[in-house]
């Protein structure tokens, strides 16, 4: 099923993202906790790509079995920075062939190696050259992008950054996921400029239940979040128990969510890290609010 058949359903829906193991030694345990999610029955979920491609074969082999076995919708992520046209093209016959529908178009991050690199003759530079080889390629895929409710670290300003993702809705992206916030007000000022701008596409929330302190510090490295008073509070208090942490902070992503679909927000995708105790503890605390 394309996502954009889900989300023209206007009802609510819960989906969660995983990620594939870096080498064959933990493909095992990855797919033991993709399976537990997949039982779960969410709306959807997503595969991630690893950085420079180098997991690409193990984000399709989950994506096809979430879609297969378990008759989950499923969303495979396909990253381009500094891959070659041929490369990219290859991919994107494998991702047609294991008949994966939704795609997630991203840039990805660039190697550390190559952040020095002159990126001036790479085939891809920017998603938005993905999204055309996609559109290109003769399958008929449903796209989706990232965005950014706060400003993509790139960016010089929330402008800028708005400018370029109505580019690539243009281009042919049909819905947007966020990257992880935690004040959902960001979200509400940015989607009140992004409708402004012209960008009508359906927009899902990223949520990041953080249930270890140690992750607040990647948390804010990866996006830049801005963290409110009220979170930090939470982590001071519970962030040396790991239990009452764990405890608090699906209880914060809970509460994220409930406030997002009380303002009309339908569609949630939980970044659950492949934790199938906290997608099921979240799924849980909704049961009533979803109907499950």
């Amino acid at each position: 099923m394309k996502l954009t058949e889900l989300f023209s359903r206007n009802q609510l829906s819960l989906s969660f993202e995983v990620f594939p193991p870096k080498n064959e030694t933990t493909f095992e345990s990855v797919k033991h906790a993709t399976e537990e999610i997949a039982r779960l029955h969410p709306s959807f979920m997503s595969v991630t790509y690893g950085a420079g491609g180098g997991t690409s074969r193990y984000t399709l082999d989950i994506a096809k079995q979430i879609k297969d076995l378990y008759d989950v919708p499923s969303l495979a992520h396909l990253t381009c920075v500094s891959s070659t046209r041929e490369t990219v093209r290859e991919r994107i016959r494998d991702i047609k062939s294991a008949g994966i529908q939704n795609v997630m178009a991203l840039r990805g991050d660039i190697p550390t190696e190559l952040q020095n690199a002159d990126r001036s003759h790479w085939d891809f530079r920017h998603a938005i050259e993905l999204i055309y080889e996609l559109k290109e390629s003769g399958a008929d895929f449903c796209i989706g992008g990232a965005c950014y409710p706060e400003i993509h670290p790139e960016s010089t300003n929330q402008k800028e950054d708005i400018l370029h993702l109505k580019e690539k809705v243009d281009a042919g992206c049909e819905f947007l996921t966020t990257q992880m916030f935690f004040d959902n007000n960001l979200l509400y000022n940015f989607l009140y400029k992004i409708r402004e701008a012209g960008i009508t596409v359906p927009i899902i929330p990223g949520i990041m239940p953080i249930t270890n302190a140690n992750q607040v510090e990647r948390a804010i490295k990866l996006s830049g979040s801005f963290m409110p008073q009220r979170f930090k509070s939470l982590v001071d208090k519970f962030g040396s128990d790991p239990a009452a942490m764990k405890q608090a902070g699906i209880a914060y992503a809970t509460d994220q969510i409930i406030d997002l679909y009380a303002n009309g927000i339908t569609g949630v995708h939980v970044y659950s890290m492949n934790k199938p105790d906290v997608a099921a503890k979240i799924q849980s605390n909704l049961s009533d609010i979803l109907g499950k």
